[in-house]
């Protein structure tokens, strides 16, 4: 604990930035570095067939499934078998939202926020009008950017199912204080969905002191592959029944995956959690602990760097930065009222700087916020491997396109 994170250690790690560019466009996908990379191609350089054969090509890929699931249950306080893997965060959460979607009757609640990517709030909704079930909205603070969990005590009740939440905004950084909501969801005998995929590579996760019943991460946030897991107790998966196919394994994680999976994307998924517990040099112990003193010196280092860019885009005088809530992740979204957000990121992507524009598929909020007619905001997200430097030079990129109104 307490060991600082060395960014020119970290910078070369990353053969992607060599191309020049400030990659600010993180919470869409971070860089990969090197070993993540080699892990990739070492998986696909031996023979790989799947599970379930008595042969060298079957065994590896059992290993590398039993890696990657231990590695994503490191990252969050899970346990492997408690570790499903699939796809992608939307996938997944469709085919947990379908599984418990069966136990809903008319009557019954669902909550969700219009804080959250739409991964995890149009599966609820759409499911729900099936069922006859009621959707109850959380409301984001317009001014502040904060999720209240006050006020979640007029919107769940003993009809409460399921309250779907994220533990970090992809848009504005936003982190809800999810254990509050989490207990007053459980305190009525409902299940919590957490989004953790952005949140993931900023924060040290402990699923169960969040309180989240199924916590969802996605690979391509934490500098590794396209594929993701959702995680929840052994005890609670092997209660459900999702659609599967007759052959399929009936135990538990393996009854909610589906087809062959990409056993090499399995393997980069494991380098990437390595590749998180490894930033901080003096991290010492096994992964979870490491985890824990190289993500703390992570958020020391980003907080500070995020800092500068918030302030920095404050003092410009074409941008409006959306409500940036305190203690927020390092992603930030603005306006620029004179021009349109492609216009902006396009500029940008000609000074050398990455961002993101539109809506983020975080519908609901920018819908209440007025500005997804517009055209939707620029995004920034800061990832372990920007610089000061870095800032400096988005701002600097952002004024001269909008700054002078």
């Amino acid at each position: 604990m307490g060991g600082r994170l060395d960014v020119a250690r970290v910078r070369g790690l990353f053969p992607g930035l060599a191309d020049g560019y400030v990659h600010l466009e993180g919470p869409a996908g971070a860089l990969m570095p090197e070993s993540v990379a080699q892990a990739i191609s070492a998986a696909v350089r031996l023979p790989l067939a799947p599970r379930g054969g008595v042969f060298p090509a079957s065994g590896r890929a059992e290993a590398l499934t039993t890696a990657a699931r231990t590695a994503v249950a490191d990252l969050v306080g899970g346990v492997p078998a408690g570790v499903v893997l699939g796809p992608s965060m939307t996938a997944l959460t469709w085919h947990v939202a379908r599984t418990l979607a069966r136990t809903w009757r008319p009557g019954d609640e669902v909550v969700v926020s219009r804080l959250d990517h739409d991964a995890n709030v149009r599966p609820w909704v759409q499911l729900a009008a099936e069922r006859g079930a009621l959707v109850r909205w959380a409301e984001v603070d317009i001014e502040t950017g904060e999720l209240p969990a006050w006020q979640y005590d007029g919107l769940v009740g003993e009809r409460t199912r399921l309250v779907a939440l994220p533990a970090a905004s992809h848009v504005i950084g936003t982190r809800p204080d999810v254990a509050a909501i989490a207990a007053r969801a459980h305190a009525v005998g409902a299940l919590v969905f957490l989004d953790a995929v952005h949140a993931a590579a900023h924060d040290f996760l402990d699923v169960a002191e969040l309180g989240a019943d199924f916590l969802v991460v996605s690979g391509y946030t934490l500098c590794g592959p396209h594929v993701s897991a959702v995680v929840a107790a052994p005890e609670l998966l092997d209660r459900l029944d999702p659609d599967r196919l007759v052959p399929t394994p009936d135990r538990v994680p393996d009854r909610f995956e589906a087809g062959t999976p990409p056993y090499e994307l399995y393997a980069g998924l494991a380098a990437a959690v390595e590749h998180l517990a490894h930033l901080c040099g003096e991290a010492r112990g096994r992964r979870r602990e490491r985890l824990r003193a190289s993500m703390a010196a992570v958020a020391a280092y980003e907080t500070e760097l995020f800092d500068r860019l918030v302030v920095g885009l404050g003092s410009l005088p074409g941008v409006h930065v959306i409500a940036a809530p305190a203690r927020g992740a390092p992603t930030v979204s603005f306006t620029a009222p004179r021009m349109r957000a492609r216009a902006v990121v396009a500029g940008l992507a000609r000074q050398g700087v990455c961002a993101w524009d539109g809506d983020g598929y975080a519908r609901e909020l920018f819908d209440a916020l007025g500005v997804a007619e517009e055209g939707g905001v620029v995004r920034l997200g800061l990832v372990h491997y920007n610089t000061a430097e870095e800032v400096e030079r988005a701002l600097a990129a952002i004024d001269a396109l909008v700054g002078s109104g």
